[in-house]
């Protein structure tokens, strides 16, 4: 499955669903914990989404048009944007990502173990959790 798809059929099935299993070669699995209008922000909305990571498990490249805020709870998770520098997050680190960003890596550290990450987004209401980037 190309990059440019793997990310329209996240944000398609994020925005229908709440959950989603990518193709096994992504081993990505993303659910919608809560989404939740910001009256002190008219037009902005915050979203809530748990990200799980199978072994060796990833996501396309994309970016969110928000501010994005990430915090790990299993596992290691690889993170780069561009112009940024790669970090390997742990439980407990957290990540950012600005509405200009485009998220070039996010993936699980691990070959053999599953990572999960939480991630907070404020974002516009009407407007696509994740974009593909090509």
């Amino acid at each position: 499955m190309n990059s440019a798809l793997s990310a329209l059929l996240v944000s398609a099935s994020i925005c229908l669903s709440g959950t989603l299993a990518v193709a096994a070669d992504e081993a990505a699995k993303v659910t919608s914990l809560m989404s939740k209008d910001l009256p002190d922000y008219p037009g902005k909305e915050g979203l809530v989404l748990s990200v799980e990571y199978g072994p060796g498990g990833s996501s396309p490249i994309h970016k969110h048009e928000a501010d994005v805020f990430a915090y790990v709870l299993e596992g290691s998770v690889v993170m780069q944007v561009k112009g940024g520098k790669e970090v390997t997050l742990s439980p407990g680190d957290t990540f950012y990502e600005g509405p200009s960003d485009i998220h070039l890596i996010s993936r699980n550290a691990s070959k053999t173990k599953p990572a999960k990450f939480i991630v907070v987004l404020v974002k516009k209401k009407d407007v696509p959790a994740v974009m593909p980037v090509k």
